[in-house]
């Protein structure tokens, strides 16, 4: 056996004999970092052993998994935290991962399950004292160290039933010739949790940091170590965070968890609709309802829009969890289709609750919320507007539209506008108007203005 030397890009894995500056298959400025691999000499013959799982395929196999006893990381885990498996949580600084974490410890412990939370950021005392702010009596044990060898011998003596490691950034291992952080030292201890989990059937949750951009910081060969990489969103400062999974080989990849931040710690929010929708000013020009589907669950969003005169010759369009360029689009489609001038106008977007909508299904909300903002006229607070705009102004039809029109109906909803090409769904309590264009709407809602 010979060691290699060769350069590997942090960002995308590619390797290169020699250093670069920038990477040829990522473009990616000064992320090539040396690596050592093994060389098999010419005299040795590398052998796998085959495996037939022709058998497995036809047997019923369910994953054996343990309940977190908090529905909504149940939700974005697949249904629970699979024995065996290895977790990579992230998110910003101070968005809540130790707190998510040391929340877990302690429903496992009220499950009579030994965890073990390892950390090589804070002391016992700081984990103590926000166990002890969250209420929490025995969260489990705690081992301060950042030593790969010796926490590897303590998770073989304990034999725990869950470990964390916050974070596998700051654990270095002695056998790696390099400093904490880096991408060997990074792979090689997740590489060697990751063979551990796997022979002991014991679950491994690891923190990741992020970096100034948002991404996950170190190689990204350490995404496709491990199971399940989750990431923990929202603004710092308000109280709503989301769990996101970005991969999941146990489950679906499109679930969000949603959270509210309290001196409790991470509450889970059981009508996350309602909250969206608190404080809502009702008669308010700039405001409409969309409805959006998030995995399985239907959400109901307010956007808002404001419009102002430019102070400057090019205006200016800004969205606050809406896509810049959607935002765009659509007010080009406004401005052709429908005769609005919007050229002096700077055009702002806000979906309320710091979420971030993706899905176009909420473009008709925009487009009201805009129209309204610069007509100030406010539009109906019992409607709710769910569309796809095309370029020619027309509306085309969403998915799961019966989900939609169904959590409408729990709030009070009583006009519903949804595509004309979309399917018939009936409503008892709420009047169904479907709508060919963005011209049709805008003739709707003035004589609607005008019987009034």
């Amino acid at each position: 056996m010979k060691l290699k030397n060769i350069y590997v890009c942090e960002q995308c894995g590619f390797q290169s004999p020699k250093w670069a500056g920038k990477c040829p298959d990522c473009n990616a400025w000064n992320s090539f970092h040396e690596d050592v691999i093994e060389k098999l000499s010419g005299k040795e013959k590398p052998e796998g052993k085959i495996l037939s799982t022709s058998a497995l395929i036809h047997e019923d196999h369910v994953e054996m998994r343990i309940d977190t006893k908090m529905e909504e990381l149940n939700r974005v885990l697949g249904g629970g935290l699979v024995k065996g498996s290895m977790v990579l949580l992230s998110g910003e600084p101070g968005i809540g991962k130790s707190t998510l974490t040391l929340q877990i410890c302690n429903y496992f412990a009220q499950q009579k399950l030994k965890v073990l939370y390892i950390s090589g950021e804070e002391s016992q005392h700081q984990i103590a004292s926000r166990a002890k702010r969250l209420g929490m009596k025995d969260p489990g044990d705690f081992l301060g160290e950042t030593k790969f060898e010796n926490i590897l011998a303590t998770i073989e003596n304990v034999k725990p039933d869950c470990v964390i490691i916050d974070s596998i950034q700051v654990m270095y291992s002695s056998e790696v010739g390099s400093l904490a952080g880096s991408i060997n030292q990074i792979r090689y201890c997740t590489e060697k949790l990751m063979e551990f989990a796997k022979r002991t059937a014991i679950p491994v949750i690891l923190i990741g940091h992020v970096t100034k951009e948002g991404n996950l910081a170190g190689p990204r060969v350490l995404e496709h170590l491990v199971d399940t990489v989750l990431f923990l969103e929202g603004e710092r400062y308000q109280n709503l965070r989301m769990l996101r999974s970005m991969k999941n080989r146990f489950g679906p990849t499109h679930e969000v968890g949603i959270f509210e931040m309290n001196e409790q710690g991470l509450q889970e929010v059981a009508n996350p609709s309602a909250l969206f929708l608190e404080g809502r000013k009702k008669d308010s020009f700039g405001s409409t309802i969309t409805a959006t589907v998030e995995g399985t669950r239907p959400l109901l969003l307010e956007i808002q829009a404001l419009t102002n005169i430019t102070a400057f010759g090019y205006p200016k369009r800004a969205g606050s969890g809406f896509d810049n360029n959607r935002l765009q689009l659509l007010i080009a489609v406004i401005q052709k289709h429908l005769g609005l001038n919007l050229s002096n106008q700077d055009v702002y977007v806000n979906i309320v609750g710091g979420f971030r909508l993706s899905e176009p299904a909420a473009d008709l909300g925009v487009v009201m919320a805009i129209i309204s903002s610069l007509t100030q006229e406010p539009m109906d607070s019992g409607s709710l507007y769910i569309g796809e705009v095309g370029l020619s102004g027309e509306l085309r039809s969403v998915s799961d539209l019966g989900k939609r029109i169904r959590e409408a109906e729990k709030l009070g909803f009583t006009k519903i506008y949804i595509p004309k090409q979309s399917k018939k769904n009936e409503s008892k309590t709420a009047e169904i108007i479907q709508i060919e264009d963005l011209q049709q709407i805008i003739k709707l809602q003035k004589a609607s203005a005008r019987s009034k």
